[in-house]
């Protein structure tokens, strides 16, 4: 019996088609092990060679068809070889959670090599008071947040063990399966249009629309360059949940209302004042995800953020307008899914690289990714924090920011252009002064 043909999707081939600068499409996170553990790199290679055979697209390159054969399709890598994804390298000097930060903004900036799965581990050593670190990368084409939290589970102790795949690497289709195929989906796709169409006008809509109105201009719009640092904020979940929800709101929320009152402080300490921002929000197109089954199910979502009045009243207007904004979109696809090949087109040709250089619908983006409520662990080993990282093409977004509650903690990334964000500590401070005034911690 033949093997399902696995394609990559319109999403996971639209990351790969937005590499056209120095920047690549690449998320990850920072795992912190408890102090004292025996973790040395042959350890994390052998565990690693273990548990990636239940993770297939680990195991996967992506490769082209030929013509007329359809989008390219992830195939077992023949000579996959552990060693060449997992390495040792150390943490900067003085080991703390900023250098442990600045360490792996220097790695996640490393393009992935396409001629093998797309994906890297780096055990970092010598983090203050005895600690480890993993820092785990994969490309964006490979994963969405959710999946990528998937393989953390994945990788992790107690999770499903190794499963076995017959025959392999199992060959690739051949050239009359893959046209068999393709022409079938395309034939598919046909018999759907009139409904996608439909379903793509009201996700279009949870977007903003194909015209919204320009946002207010300010310093937070500049073109950026290849650069980028992190900061990371944490607060108690629980907290901030209560918090949220004694306003009515959530935790994605309260996170939008946070971060909004931080770039209003920093832009007055700039001399500028702005009522609202734009937020790019991404939406996950599921609630959860396999190892088994990775790939984007994701979609754009714009929500405006006012920056004046009380802290609930700002909640309350966010969580109206997620709310509905999620209604404008449900059950649609995102756009990219039903426009990919133009999309694909366009980015080959320049022209996504231009349009978020000279975009004026956006003020920055929050990616918020619910993670698992208790502890994992890896070797043995307690993983005691995470921090999300990523970097891909912000165009002319010169912060950014991911979210990931892990174990009863929330913790916020910025992600900045330095050159444009200098002052990030004074950025990160001001965030904790947004969630501490939140949840009642601090005072105005």
């Amino acid at each position: 019996m033949n093997e399902p043909i696995d394609r990559a999707s319109a999403t996971d081939l639209a990351f790969l088609a937005m590499e056209r600068g120095a920047v690549p499409e690449q998320i990850g996170a920072v795992l912190v092990l408890a102090p004292g553990t025996a973790v040395d790199l042959t350890g994390v290679r052998r565990l690693f060679a273990e548990r990636v055979a239940a993770i297939p697209r680990l195991r996967q390159r992506l490769v082209r068809v030929p013509p007329g054969c359809g989008r390219p399709v992830w195939v077992d890598d023949p000579d996959f070889d552990v060693r060449r994804h997992v390495r040792c390298a150390p943490c900067r000097y003085p080991g703390d959670e900023q250098a442990l930060l600045d360490t792996a903004a220097a790695v996640v900036a490393e393009r992935l090599p396409r001629s093998r799965p797309l994906w890297t581990v780096v055990l970092l050593t010598g983090p203050a008071g005895g600690a480890v670190a993993l820092l785990v990368v994969l490309h964006h084409a490979l994963a969405d947040g959710l999946g990528g939290l998937a393989v953390l589970a994945g990788l992790a102790d107690g999770a499903a063990g190794p499963v076995a795949v017959p025959g392999y690497p199992r060959r690739r289709p051949p050239r009359g399966r893959l046209a068999v195929d393709a022409a079938r989906e395309t034939l598919r796709a046909l018999t759907r249009m009139p409904v996608v169409w439909r379903e793509l006008c009201r996700s279009m809509g949870a977007g903003g629309g194909l015209a919204p109105a320009p946002v207010v201009r300010c310093s937070l719009v500049a073109r950026t360059g290849p650069y980028r640092r992190y900061a990371a904020v944490h607060a108690d979940l629980a907290t901030v949940r209560a918090a949220a929800h004694r306003y009515g709101g959530t935790v994605n929320d309260a996170v939008l209302v946070a971060v909004g009152g931080a770039l209003r402080r920093v832009l007055a300490a700039r001399g500028e004042s702005v009522d609202r921002l734009a937020v790019a929000v991404p939406v996950a197109g599921r609630r959860s995800a396999r190892p088994a089954q990775l790939g984007n199910q994701v979609g754009p979502m714009t929500v405006t953020v006012p920056l004046a009045g009380p802290w609930a009243d700002r909640l309350r207007a966010v969580d109206a307008a997620v709310r509905q904004r999620h209604a404008a979109a449900a059950g649609g696809p995102p756009p990219i899914a039903v426009l990919g090949p133009v999309f694909r087109a366009l980015a080959a040709l320049g022209g996504y690289r231009w349009y978020m250089r000279h975009q004026h619908r956006l003020h920055t983006l929050v990616s918020y990714v619910r993670g698992p409520e208790r502890p994992l662990t890896f070797a043995g080993a307690t993983v005691t924090g995470v921090l999300p990282v990523g970097i891909g093409e912000a165009g002319n977004l010169t912060v950014s920011f991911l979210v990931v509650s892990y174990a009863g903690t929330l913790v916020v990334t910025a992600v900045a252009d330095p050159d444009h964000v200098p002052d990030l500590p004074g950025l990160t401070a001001a965030l904790r002064t947004e969630l501490d005034l939140f949840t009642g911690v601090g005072t105005p």
